[in-house]
């Protein structure tokens, strides 16, 4: 049996391939390295470049290295850029992954792991936020996220073909050994965007939005650390395998932070008083969103090792730093 990974090369993908090579997987990335990176794919796993919703090329791999089981992470995540490009989205994350599930059909893939958002409950009145919340997305991403997940409950009534859908709420930190990390140069992720403007990247961070109705005016969120989610999806493989049925879980840790907390936090840890620009509010962004993180604990089993910002983000300047020494040499 082999695992599938589609975006193996970008920043969670990689993140899950390592999980899974170092749990003994045979692991099969597929990835068209537009924003992914192929020094990020340990040598144990095979990299094939190619795009996730080409069903000729799925087709093949499934059958040349037995794939029972994919994790698909394959997509765009900007929120303003799908406001931008709505059209561009659909494609990405909703034609894709519909090609995607029709390919696993036909050659009889019987699990699969679907990188989900928060983004699909938008914007929400209360918190922490419950998988039984109603979904009512404010942005294309959101939603073009939303249409695959019913693309994936109507496909397992139809078919035998079971998932776990995991919804991520804001994904940020390192590999703890330094190995991977978050590489894509013009990232939005808050913090790796803080953590380049303390190492003089930037000249200027720039937040987005004082006035939502929050204790500092300033969006809260709740930030998971990418090894701890990688684990979330090789529990989510186990209880497939294990002839679970399907899931729709959160991945957070129930607790938010704002983004000037995240700033405070980010300036104490390099000990850099970078300075900040506030701005507006931007398009698709909800002012609050923590996650209820208790049903991935009861039914995965799953606990987190580095639920602490101060580690995030100490995690996320070491591998901002080593990024910056190896574009120097």
């Amino acid at each position: 049996m082999s695992v599938l990974v589609t975006g193996g090369a970008g920043y969670i993908g990689s993140h899950m391939v390592l999980e899974l090579v170092e749990a003994g997987e045979r692991v099969v990335v597929l990835d068209d390295l537009s924003t992914g990176f192929d020094e990020a794919v340990p040598r144990e796993a095979v990299l094939v470049r190619g795009d996730a919703g080409d069903q000729d090329l799925v087709a093949r791999l499934i059958g040349e290295y037995g794939i029972d089981a994919i994790a698909h992470f394959a997509a765009k995540i900007v929120v303003p850029e799908s406001v931008a490009d709505p059209l561009g989205y659909y494609l990405a994350n909703t034609g894709k992954t519909r090609n995607l599930i029709e390919a696993s059909v036909r050659a009889g893939v019987r699990h699969m792991i679907f990188s989900s958002t928060a983004a699909v409950y938008g914007d929400v009145t209360a918190n922490p936020v419950s998988e039984d919340l109603t979904p009512a997305p404010v942005s294309p991403y959101g939603r073009s996220k939303l249409v695959s997940e019913w693309m994936l409950a109507d496909t397992a009534v139809a078919h035998d073909l079971n998932h776990v859908i995991l919804r991520y709420f804001n994904v940020a930190g390192a590999d703890p050994a330094g190995r991977i990390g978050q590489s894509t140069p013009r990232a939005t992720h808050l913090i790796k965007v803080a953590c380049q403007t303390a190492l003089g990247q930037h000249p200027v961070l720039e937040v987005f939005g004082t006035d939502y109705p929050t204790p500092d005016g300033s969006c809260v969120r709740d930030f998971i650390q990418v090894s701890d989610l990688a684990r979330a999806h090789v529990a989510a493989l186990a209880h497939l395998r294990a002839g679970g049925g399907c899931l729709t879980l959160n991945c957070g840790y129930g607790k938010g932070f704002s983004v000037l907390e995240v700033v405070a936090a980010v300036k104490r840890v390099s000990g850099v008083d970078f300075p900040v620009k506030l701005s507006p509010r931007r398009a698709g962004d909800p002012a609050a969103i923590v996650a209820d993180a208790s049903r991935i604990r009861a039914l995965l089993d799953w606990q987190p090792r580095y639920d602490d910002l101060d580690v995030i983000v100490s995690q996320a300047l070491a591998w901002e730093k080593r990024l910056a020494q190896q574009s120097a040499a």
